[in-house]
């Protein structure tokens, strides 16, 4: 992604920015994060950015998924996400666990399997040897990502073929065995307004809780588009009457291109306005943001029409952006 530094130049206040997850942690919350791994962590200037107090936190961003932790079936390969721990740690810093069970990267082998007691075995020894890897090092995990379709109906997976809603029982059971202490969260996208989705995550949670699921928190992933932020700080409310936790946990703000003064401005006050909602609700414990400089965003691949969807430019300058959510927070 490429931005003008002479329109950031103007649009720019000339002024000392603070550290803005040690603000967040000021304000009662846990942290601010970002996703990370070690393909960015090589990069020098992102790697120096992270370990300053703007990030306290950092979610693994492909290297803890499944096609990358057990590529063949009981052959585990952590690399990457010791990598990732280890970077961490030695900065003082938290870490997000993501993701144990999830319908995308997810290796051939699994789909391929056809029966459920198979599965569950599967399901079971997949978290417990994930989780128990770094067991006590891992603040909270994403147990389960995305299970619904937008309509509120079930994703087609090979989970909840052979496992119906079960599956979610099976995965938070082995999760709380394997690491007691780590959060437990589901987790999933366009929950950001009412809708069909929003309604089926909070009777999906109603039913786990009356089951005796044991389940924490829910994360909001918050991949947001310019301008249509609106419905961020209702939903956070919403997900709150659960009881559970909340956490927005993979947010951008992706602008469509090309990338101006004025939308850099939006884009600034579209991040305040998700650092204010998340302050406004007790039970919101942090916001990560999904990656540290639009260098290496997956929004270039993703939505090649959009641009420019982090706190830090290709040059690894504070944007607009970074003003908002510094705001949000004085």
């Amino acid at each position: 992604m490429k931005s003008s530094t002479a329109f950031l130049a103007a649009v720019l206040p000339s002024v000392a920015f603070g550290l803005i997850s040690d603000k967040m942690k000021a304000k009662g919350k846990l942290y601010w994060g970002s996703a990370l791994d070690p393909n960015t962590i090589a990069i020098t200037q992102i790697a120096n950015i992270a370990a300053t107090g703007d990030f306290g936190c950092f979610t693994p961003e492909n290297s803890g998924k499944w096609d990358a932790t057990e590529p063949a079936r009981g052959q585990f390969n952590f690399t990457g996400f010791d990598a990732l721990v280890s970077f961490a740690t030695s900065h003082g810093k938290l870490v997000r666990g993501h993701t144990l069970v999830w319908h995308s990267q997810l290796p051939a082998w699994v789909s391929a399997i056809g029966d459920a007691a198979t599965l569950t075995s599967v399901i079971q020894n997949h978290v417990s040897t994930v989780m128990g890897r770094h067991k006590g090092q891992i603040l909270a995990w994403d147990v389960v990502n995305e299970v619904f379709n937008d309509d509120g109906t079930f994703r087609n997976s090979v989970f909840f073929n052979l496992l119906g809603e079960n599956f979610i029982d099976i995965a938070f059971k082995a999760a709380r065995q394997a690491d007691p202490n780590a959060k437990l969260f589901i987790n999933d996208f366009n929950l950001d307004g009412p809708g069909k989705k929003i309604d089926a995550m909070v009777a999906l949670i109603g039913r786990l809780k009356s089951r005796g699921v044991p389940i924490d928190g829910v994360g909001t992933q918050s991949h947001l588009i310019l301008g249509q932020v609106g419905g961020v700080a209702g939903s956070i409310q919403r997900l709150a009457t659960t009881g559970l936790q909340v956490a927005i946990t993979e947010l951008d703000v992706r602008i469509p291109k090309p990338v101006t003064a004025a939308t850099l401005q939006q884009q600034q006050t579209d991040f305040n306005t998700v650092t204010k909602a998340c302050l406004a609700v007790p039970q919101c414990v942090g916001i990560t943001s999904w990656g540290v400089s639009d260098k290496t965003s997956w929004v270039d691949s993703t939505f090649p029409t959009f641009d420019s969807p982090l706190l830090f430019d290709d040059n690894f300058q504070k944007k607009p952006a970074y003003t908002g959510v510094d705001s949000a927070l004085n």
